[in-house]
C-alpha cells in the first residue's frame, strides 16, 4: 500500500512522492496429512484504515484476525491442516468490523487484493499437537521490575514448586509470605478488589537469609505481587503465573461425545482474560476466566467425520477503545508476535471422533 517518501530540510519540505508497496501472502507447505502445521506467512499490510485489518477463512469458516501493529507490517502464523483428505482453501480478506468484508468489489477501495490459497490434506498418519504439559511456555517475556523478594523461577504455572528469598532479615525468627491477588469481574457490577493470603512460612537463618517454599497457587495469569512484612516495613517481590492445559478428559469418542477443555491460570486484564475456541479452523465461541480466578473449563461437543479433529484456543483482545479496526473478541492468529498487552500461549487439542 501507499507510502510517502519525503526529502525535507529542517522544517521545508523540499519534495515528496508516493511509493506503493505490494501485499504478499504465501503458506507453507502446500499439502500434508491431517494436522500439518500451515505457516502462512503476509507481508506489505497497510497501516491506514481500509488496509490495515485482515482475517483468515479456512473453506469458508471464519478461522481469525491477522494483526501486524509491531510487527511492520508483516505477520506470520501457524493453523493445523484439517478436513478430509483433497483441497482445501485459505482465504485472506480485510475486515474493520471484526469479520471479512465481502462485497470489497464495491467498496471505496475496491482494488484492494485478495487471497484463496489451496492446500491439500494428503493420506497418512494425522500429525497430532504435543501433550499440554509440553505447551507451558519455557520462557515468557516478563514486564515488572526486580524486587527485594527473589522468585525462582520468577514465571510459572500453576502448581509448579517455586521458591522466593530475602535477606537482610533479624537472624532465627519465623516470617510469612503473603500473595496477592484480584476477586471480582468486569460485568456483575461489583467490581473487583485485591485480596491478600499467606501463602508460606519460614524462619531465618543465622546470617538473616530466608527461603520460602510453596506450589504455585490455583488464582490468576499474570503478575502477582509478594509481600513479606518486616521490622522496618515490607520487602516485594514478583511472581508471574503462566497459563496452563490440561489434558482432555476424553480423547476419542463418537459425535455428540462431550469432552472438557480445561485451563489454568488464565489472567484477569483485558489483553489475558478471553481464550478463543477454534474447532476445525472455525471459530467457535470464547471463554473468560477472571470471575473464576483463572480457571477456565470449557465442554464440547465432537462433531465431524470419523477421524481426528483439532481444537485451537488463541489468546485475543476482551475489549479496547479502538473502534477502526473493530477487532475484539475474536482469535489473535498472530499473539506469538503482535499481542498488545502480555506474552501469551496459544493451545492445541485433538478429538478422534468414532465411527
Amino acid at each position: 500500500f501507499i507510502h510517502d517518501i519525503v526529502l525535507q530540510q529542517a522544517d521545508r519540505l523540499l519534495t515528496q512522492a508516493a511509493f506503493s508497496l505490494d501485499m504478499t501472502v504465501k503458506i507453507s507447505p502446500q499439502s500434508g496429512p491431517l494436522g500439518t502445521p500451515i505457516m502462512v506467512e503476509v507481508q506489505g499490510i497497510g497501516w491506514r484504515p481500509l488496509f490495515n485489518s485482515w482475517h483468515l477463512l479456512y473453506d469458508n469458516r471464519f478461522t481469525g484476525w491477522i494483526s501486524s501493529v509491531t510487527t511492520h507490517g508483516s505477520a506470520r502464523f501457524v493453523i493445523p491442516a484439517t478436513g478430509n483428505p483433497g483441497p482445501h482453501v485459505l482465504e485472506i480478506l480485510h475486515g474493520e468490523f471484526t469479520f471479512p468484508y465481502r462485497n470489497m468489489q464495491q467498496n471505496p477501495e475496491p482494488d484492494r487484493p485478495r487471497w484463496a490459497i489451496p492446500f491439500t490434506v494428503t493420506d497418512g498418519p494425522a500429525i497430532l499437537p504435543p501433550p499440554p504439559e509440553q505447551q507451558v511456555q519455557s520462557r515468557p517475556a516478563l514486564r515488572f521490575p526486580a524486587g527485594e523478594l527473589v522468585a525462582e523461577p520468577p514465571f510459572a504455572a500453576v502448581g509448579r514448586e517455586v521458591t522466593v528469598r530475602a535477606s537482610g532479615l533479624i537472624p532465627n525468627k519465623q516470617y510469612e509470605l503473603e500473595w496477592a491477588t484480584l476477586a471480582g469481574n468486569r460485568v456483575g457490577g461489583s467490581g473487583w478488589e485485591q485480596a491478600m493470603a499467606k501463602i508460606a512460612s519460614a524462619r531465618s537463618n543465622p546470617a538473616g537469609d530466608i527461603q520460602f517454599n510453596f506450589a504455585v497457587p490455583d488464582d490468576l495469569g499474570g503478575a502477582h505481587p509478594l509481600v513479606l512484612s518486616t521490622e522496618d516495613g515490607s520487602k516485594l517481590g514478583t511472581l508471574w503465573v503462566v497459563p496452563k492445559a490440561l489434558p482432555l478428559d476424553v480423547i476419542r469418542g463418537p459425535v455428540g461425545t462431550t469432552f472438557a477443555v480445561h485451563l489454568k491460570g488464565v489472567g484477569w486484564t483485558e489483553t489475558a482474560n478471553i481464550y478463543h475456541v477454534v474447532y476445525d479452523n472455525g471459530y467457535i465461541g470464547y471463554a473468560c476466566g477472571f470471575n473464576s480466578q483463572g480457571d477456565v473449563e470449557i465442554f464440547l461437543k465432537a462433531t465431524g467425520d470419523p477421524g481426528w479433529h483439532f481444537i485451537d484456543l488463541y489468546p485475543g483482545i476482551y475489549k479496547g477503545t479502538e473502534r477502526r479496526p473493530n477487532n475484539y473478541a475474536v482469535p489473535q492468529l498472530t499473539y506469538a508476535e503482535d499481542h498488545p498487552g502480555e506474552d501469551l500461549p496459544a493451545f492445541h487439542f485433538a478429538f478422534q471422533v468414532l465411527p
